[in-house]
């Protein structure tokens, strides 16, 4: 963990990065300028060396006292842009006309080597107009648990914000006690969300939800600006992303936890882990947030979340689609329609690359939806049982090692069958469907009780080991590592965790 002394000079520095800024030359209804607030003694806790290079950064200058000053808030780099956003949102079903970044501070974009755009937001920068009486400040483990997490759906393949860096503020932030306080440098292709476009439309704002349309088109969907309805077009492709991007993480297990209107990215990119979990035994009502008193967000109801949030969208979207309310409800209408047929495709296929199907088969569907229904019934681990499936996919002596993850190990014996019968019209050899099933199901996931073991470790005893071993067993999910085998295995009956806890 590398080290720079207390500073609060907000001269700009001449590291380099490659700004160009173009949602700051939007009109200024759309964010608050305002600079990060100055911390007492950052240092830096990660750094993202691959990712910063991906950004076309130098990691060397920013692990370095002037880098860590601009991770921190401490410096602002030559070029940027600082800002918080302004959006609105639904947050658990209840409307909020205005919510914006609260504790944090888009310093600007950047264009990557590839000619790729990216925001770098700082999170836990300090207060904004947007603050609503809060400190603008985040705690260490909600952080760290960002940077975990986000991490670990990277390598998944899912489409999600990133973590470039971490750095502690030598501050404390009071929640229900005092916590170390630190700072999260957020990547995202963009942060504009289905709350954003609420946040205009909410206020009448025509002009201003077109303006954002047109932005998200150029940025986003770029095809859709040469479409007969770009809206139209626009809508389409982020209902399309939606679809794929909750069926790619329910494919994992992945628990949401705020599924806010706000936290909907038009990118299609997973955005915001805060109250989070990955699920262990299978159940479609498992849900972990301390703050979803009536399971809103529980792992079943993702999917019909997700299209609830794109009626969202369509509904500030209609004076762009079409040039009567007639004709602008049925565009919503069809835009929307295309979303169930869309997830389902991508579930199902999902599932059927999970057990080892390559080829489209009538009846596939009620297959894999009979091993969900036998795990569920027989408390079986989610991620291990189909792991598991690689080895029995290879040979029937596999069997055993997921048969033993059930209950009733009858109900496996009596799904396998079918399987091994459905198997059969597969063309490729045993061994090279086990291969390409390793390749879609994880062998580690963040199990939350690793999770919270290494948060633990790094917010009581500033021991960041624990987080670091975690990081990389995740980094490489996909693999069977000697000497990582913890990291695969379910919690015991005393490790559960039941909750998770919203780091504002």
């Amino acid at each position: 963990m590398s080290d720079v002394g207390p500073t609060s000079d907000l001269r700009r520095t001449t590291l380099r990065c490659p700004f160009d800024n173009s949602y700051a030359r939007l009109p200024d209804r759309f964010y608050a300028r305002r600079d990060p607030t100055p911390v007492a003694e950052p240092r830096l806790v990660r750094l993202n060396v691959a990712l910063a290079e991906r950004l076309g950064l130098d990691p060397a200058a920013l692990a370095s006292p002037e880098g860590i000053a601009i991770l921190a808030g401490n410096r602002v780099p030559e070029g940027a842009a600082p800002l918080a956003l302004a959006y609105a949102g639904h947050q658990f079903g209840h409307f909020s006309p205005q919510l914006g970044d609260g504790r944090a501070i888009l310093l600007g974009e950047i264009v990557a080597p590839d000619g790729a755009r990216f925001d770098i937001q700082l999170k836990g920068s300090g207060p904004t107009p947007f603050s609503r009486n809060g400190d603008g400040r985040a705690a260490l483990g909600p952080v760290l648990r960002e940077y975990l997490i986000s991490e670990a759906m990277a390598a998944f393949g899912i489409p999600t914000t990133r973590s470039l860096a971490a750095v502690t503020t030598g501050e404390t932030v009071r929640r229900e006690t005092r916590l170390p306080g630190a700072v999260l440098t957020r990547i995202a292709t963009s942060h504009i969300r289905v709350g954003t476009f609420q946040y205009f439309a909410a206020r009448g704002d025509t002009e201003a939800v077109r303006v954002l349309a047109d932005h998200a088109i150029a940025r986003h969907y770029p095809d859709a600006a040469a479409a007969t309805q770009p809206y139209r077009t626009l809508l389409d492709g982020v209902v399309a992303r939606q679809a794929d991007l909750v069926a790619r993480w329910l494919l994992v297990g992945f628990i949401h936890g705020v599924m806010n209107t706000d936290n909907t990215a038009v990118s299609g990119e997973t955005i915001d882990y805060g109250p989070c979990a990955f699920m262990d035994a299978y159940d479609p009502a498992t849900v972990f947030s301390s703050i979803d008193d009536y399971s809103r967000y529980a792992y079943g109801n993702q999917p019909g979340i997700a299209h609830w949030n794109l009626v969202r969208l369509a509904e500030a979207l209609l004076p762009l689609l079409g040039a009567d309310e007639a004709s602008a409800l049925a565009a919503a209408e069809a835009a929307l329609g295309a979303f169930g047929p869309r997830f389902e495709a991508a579930w199902i296929g999902g599932l059927r690359h999970k057990i080892g199907l390559a080829n489209e088969r009538e009846g596939d569907g009620a297959l894999v939806q009979g091993l969900l229904e036998a795990m569920k019934a027989n408390g079986a681990d989610f991620t291990l049982t189909f792991r598991r499936l690689c080895e029995a996919a290879a040979g029937s002596a596999g069997d055993a090692g997921v048969r033993a993850l059930f209950a009733d190990g009858t109900a496996y014996d009596s799904w396998a069958a079918g399987w091994r019968h459905r198997l059969q019209d597969e063309p490729a050899e045993p061994a090279v469907r086990a291969a390409a099933m390793r390749a879609v199901n994880p062998a580690v996931i963040p199990r939350n009780h690793r999770v919270e073991a290494a948060l633990a470790a790094a917010v009581e005893h500033q021991d960041f080991g624990p987080f670091d071993a975690l990081l990389d067993a995740v980094s490489r999910p996909f693999e069977d590592r000697p000497g990582l085998e913890r990291y695969t295995e379910p919690p015991g009956p005393e490790e559960r965790v039941c909750q998770t806890f919203c780091g504002t």
